[in-house]
């Protein structure tokens, strides 16, 4: 995606201004920014994963549907275990205590 037209004056607005207010903080602005995507990526996925076991809670019919979907065996297993699986297929860990990990790439 190339900058066009009216973006250049914006990135040349940027660039000004942070050259004529203290180059030394450009170092603690990119921090920032870089802190502040971490956490939004941090609490996208911390939804992401709310969504899906709210979704997963519904109903055991459902449950089993979406795990027959995607190819998961649901025969001797409990409840929680075929959540577990989904959740894995769907490329969210979970810890022991049942919240929200890292997600796997």
């Amino acid at each position: 995606m190339a900058i066009e037209g009216v973006e250049w004056i914006f990135v040349a607005v940027i660039v000004i201004v942070l050259i004529l207010w203290d180059p030394s903080k450009i170092p603690k602005i990119a921090r920032a920014l870089g802190e502040a995507r971490r956490e939004f990526e941090r609490a996208s996925t911390e939804l992401r994963t709310e969504i899906i076991k709210a979704g997963l809670e519904a109903s055991d019919e459902k449950l089993i549907e979406v795990a027959k979907s995607l190819g998961i065996e649901t025969e001797g297993k409990t409840k929680d275990e075929i959540s577990e699986e989904i959740l894995r297929r769907a490329g969210i860990a979970l810890n022991n205590e049942g919240e929200s990990g890292q997600e796997s790439r």
